[in-house]
C-alpha cells in the first residue's frame, strides 16, 4: 500500500499507546485523523486536544461521514478489539483498506534508517533512552514509543523522518512487519503464551525477527541469549561491557568498554541493573549508527525516564513511593532487586494487579515466588483486558500459592485506606492494567499521612 495516496486515517482502538503514537504521526504530517476507543483516557484527551475526532461508542453512525469514503481512507486497528466489533466489520465488509497497527508501522519505517528494540522486557525503556540520546546529540528522528517518555512528555517524537526508533513488539508476531537497519534483543522470557502456545514458538519468532534485518544490518543481543549478535552485558566480557560499577547518591557510575574504546565515568540515574542494561544497548545502537560516544555518554546522564517504569511518586528520607508497569515474574524480580539495591534494609509494601487470566495461569508459580520476596503484599483482582475469565484462575488462587503470609486481597475501594496505614518505608504499585489510575489517589493519601 502507498501511504502517499492516503488522505484520511481512522483508528479502531486509538487510545492504545502504540496506536496513539501513530495517530499523532499522521496528524503531524497533516492527514485527517479520527477514531474510536472504548473509554476516554488521558491519552485520548491529549489526542482530542490536537483536533482529532474521537468517540467512545462502537456505532457505525458515529463514524464521521468523510471517513466512510473508501477512496483515500486507511483503517488501522489494534488486535485487542473483539472479532464482533461493529465498526471493524463494517469497514471490512465495505472493502476498505484495513491494516493492523504493526503493518502500518512497517510501512512508515521501511524507507527510513530504522532502529528497532525487541525483547519480552525492556522495550519501552530502551527505545525511550535511544530516542533521548539521539535527540540530545542532534540526530533528526521520528520515535514511536510504547510509553510516555518523561523527556518528551509524549509517546511520540518527530524532528526528522530519515531515522526512526521503534519498539519491535513480539505480541501477535507484530515485529515481523519491520525491516530494521539496527536491532537489539533485550530478553526472550516466556510470555504471550496465549498467542504462541509454547516457549519454543516464541523463540522461533525471535529468530525470524533477526532475518528481517536489512542487508548488512546489525544485531545486538544481551549476552547469554541463544541468538548470535554483538553482545552487551555487565562485567561479563561482552563486546559492549559495563565495568567498575559503583552507586553514588542513588546514581550508577561506571565505565563502558566498546570494541574500539573505553568511556570512563558514565552516569545513569534509573535504578536497577535491568535499566543499566537497557541504557547500555541503547548507547551501543547509537554508536553503531555513528553518533559520538562521548556525547552519548553525557546524554545518558540526563535521561529522566518513562512514566510507569520505576517512576518515583514520592521520594523523601522517610518514604518512597514507586509505580511500575511490571506484569511478568521476571519484571517483578527486576523491580525487587532494584529496590533492595537502592534501599537496603527498608520495609517494602508491594501492591500488585495481575494482568490477563492466561498470563496469571501460565506464570502463577513465578508470580507467587517473586511476590513472596516482598515484606508485605496487597493483591488486587486480575485485570482481564481482552480476555474472558478462566475458571479457577483468580487472585485468591494466586494468593494461596504464595509463601509470604503477609498478603491481603483487597478491592480498589479498600486499597487507599490500607496503604494510608502502612508502616512500610517503600511502597510499590505494579501492573499493566488500570492500577495506574489509582497512583495519584495513593500518592495523595500517603502525603496526607506523612
Amino acid at each position: 500500500m502507498n501511504l502517499n495516496s492516503v488522505n484520511r486515517i481512522y483508528f479502531i482502538g486509538i487510545g492504545g499507546i502504540g496506536m496513539s503514537a501513530l495517530a499523532r504521526y499522521f496528524k503531524f504530517i497533516n492527514k485527517d485523523v479520527a477514531g474510536y476507543d472504548r473509554t476516554a483516557s488521558d491519552i485520548t484527551k491529549g489526542l482530542q486536544n490536537t483536533g482529532i475526532d474521537i468517540h467512545y461508542e462502537d456505532a457505525i453512525d458515529r463514524i464521521p461521514q468523510v471517513f466512510r469514503d473508501k477512496e483515500g481512507t486507511l483503517i488501522v486497528y489494534t488486535p485487542a478489539i473483539p472479532a464482533d466489533h461493529r465498526e471493524y466489520n463494517y469497514f471490512k465488509e465495505q472493502g476498505f483498506d484495513v491494516y493492523k497497527r504493526s503493518q502500518v508501522l512497517g510501512m512508515i519505517t521501511r524507507d527510513s534508517f530504522c532502529l528497532a528494540v525487541a525483547g519480552t522486557h525492556g522495550k519501552t525503556t530502551t527505545s525511550s533512552i535511544l530516542a533521548h540520546i539521539l535527540n540530545e546529540t542532534g540526530t533528526p528522528l521520528t520515535a514511536f514509543l510504547g510509553g510516555i517518555s518523561e523527556d518528551f512528555n509524549s509517546n511520540f517524537l518527530i524532528s526528522g523522518k530519515e531515522v526512526t526508533v521503534v519498539e519491535a513488539d513480539e505480541y501477535d508476531r507484530s515485529f515481523l512487519q519491520l525491516s530494521p537497519d539496527i536491532a537489539c534483543i533485550t530478553s526472550m522470557d516466556a510470555d504471550h503464551l496465549d498467542i504462541y502456545g509454547e516457549k519454543s514458538a516464541l523463540d522461533e519468532s525471535f529468530r525470524e525477527f533477526t532475518k528481517r534485518l536489512k542487508p548488512n544490518g546489525t544485531l545486538f543481543v544481551r549476552k547469554g541469549l541463544p541468538i548470535d549478535g554483538i553482545t552487551y552485558g555487565i562485567e561479563d566480557g561482552s563486546d559492549y561491557c559495563i565495568k567498575n560499577l559503583k552507586i553514588k547518591n542513588a546514581t550508577y557510575v561506571f565505565d563502558v568498554e566498546t570494541p574500539k574504546e573505553s568511556i570512563r565515568g558514565v552516569q545513569f540515574n534509573k535504578p536497577g541493573q535491568h535499566n543499566l542494561l537497557n541504557s547500555l544497548v541503547a548507547f551501543a545502537m547509537a554508536v553503531q549508527m555513528g553518533s559520538p560516544p562521548d556525547r552519548l555518554a553525557k546524554a545518558l546522564a540526563t535521561f529522566k525516564g518513562v512514566k510507569r517504569r520505576f517512576s518515583y511518586q514520592i521520594r523523601t528520607d522517610k518514604l518512597v513511593f514507586i509505580d511500575d508497569y511490571a506484569h511478568h515474574p521476571t519484571e517483578i524480580e527486576a523491580v525487587y532487586n532494584a529496590v533492595k539495591e537502592m534501599y537496603p534494609g527498608k520495609k517494602v509494601l508491594a501492591v500488585f494487579q495481575p494482568h490477563l487470566f492466561s498470563r496469571t495461569r501460565d506464570f502463577a508459580d513465578g508470580f507467587a515466588r517473586q511476590l513472596s520476596r516482598f515484606d508485605e503484599v496487597i493483591l488486587l483482582e486480575i485485570y482481564p483486558a481482552r480476555e474472558e475469565p478462566i475458571e479457577g484462575v483468580n487472585s485468591s488462587w494466586l494468593m494461596d500459592k504464595m509463601e509470604n503470609r503477609k498478603v491481603r486481597l483487597l478491592s480498589k475501594e479498600e486499597l487507599i485506606e490500607a496503604v494510608k496505614h502502612t508502616d512500610a518505608e517503600v511502597v510499590l504499585t505494579m501492573g499493566a492494567g488500570d492500577i495506574g489510575v489509582e497512583v495519584d489517589k495513593i500518592k495523595n493519601a500517603l502525603l496526607d499521612e506523612n
